[in-house]
């Protein structure tokens, strides 16, 4: 019975004290106005406004008719303007999932400046889905997924971000400190600290130790890569990490940084977006500033 339209022309006849200004106000012709209020007084079964010469004062029905418009027209234009910005890709909560552990570091250099342009826009990390993420994304549990490995899939795009190399970090008096590059075999006697993570999504067995059938003489995993760094600075084993990620740490002063093989083991960090997301503007933008944000190759 009582329509939107009914509590706008309540409320801002009411703010006007004049229909003339509410039909000027409202953009609707006064036949429209008067109409539509005549409808509803004839269901009400009474009158909402009196005229008082050119003004109208509202009566006892009318003043409830403008008690429940000014109580729900706010929400309802609030609503109506964040569904607005929703659909138009300017606010949201952009959920990303990550594949690659030594990753967070990097994700917050670009999170910081992100959140400062776009303060409309949430971030959540899915940590939940740090090595299924692929079927996260295809299920729309995630928007974007920080990942070393794509996977072929339909609907979902890769985009380079940055490359980076994987190297072995020792401790500066280790034997194997003034090798050029080290081989497979050269760590048959090592401890080797790696990410909780399991062997198949391991870079250093997947690239460098499963094609040359070696193994470590024990594997030992540490979450955190300060306390990594600094047992490897301690003598107590080796890691293999990102160039890039070792060298923005106080704790690598101390280490050496030695190539995988002559050639070295180079990757790439992707993010993996749902085709029918890539025009969100805010996603596009994460985007942008992610590979802005990059880290050079060449960190040393």
């Amino acid at each position: 019975m009582i329509k939107r339209v009914h509590l706008e022309i309540v409320r801002e006849v009411q703010r006007t004290g004049s229909l003339i200004k509410a039909v000027e106000k409202l953009c609707l012709t006064q036949s429209a106005l008067s109409h539509s209020i005549s409808k509803l007084e004839l269901k009400l079964g009474t009158d909402i406004w009196l005229r008082d010469g050119r003004n109208v004062r509202l009566t006892p029905a009318g003043e409830l008719l403008h008690d429940l418009a000014c109580r729900i027209l706010p929400d309802l234009e609030h609503c109506e303007h964040m569904l607005e910005e929703t659909v138009g890709g300017k606010r949201g909560i952009l959920r990303i999932g990550m594949e690659c552990h030594p990753c967070y570091r990097w994700l917050q250099s670009v999170i910081t400046p992100f959140l400062q342009t776009w303060e409309t826009v949430d971030i959540d990390i899915k940590q939940q889905f740090q090595f299924d993420g692929l079927t996260a994304l295809c299920n729309a549990d995630l928007d974007l997924l920080v990942t070393p490995d794509p996977v072929p899939t339909p609907r979902i795009d890769f985009l380079p971000v940055f490359d980076y190399e994987l190297v072995l970090v020792l401790a500066d008096d280790h034997p194997h400190a003034t090798r050029a590059f080290i081989k497979p075999e050269d760590l048959m006697d090592e401890i080797l600290f790696t990410y909780p993570v399991s062997m198949n999504r391991l870079d250093i067995y997947n690239y460098f130790l499963n094609p040359a059938a070696v193994l470590p003489r024990e594997q030992k995993t540490l979450e955190s890569t300060e306390i990594m760094l600094q047992m490897v600075a301690a003598g107590r084993g080796v890691s293999a990490l990102p160039r890039w990620l070792v060298t923005q740490y106080p704790e690598h002063r101390g280490l050496i940084l030695k190539p995988l093989g002559k050639k070295g083991v180079f990757k790439k960090i992707y993010l993996g977006i749902h085709e029918n997301k890539l025009d969100i503007q805010y996603i596009q933008e994460f985007i942008s500033m992610a590979r802005e944000n990059s880290p050079p190759l060449s960190m040393a």
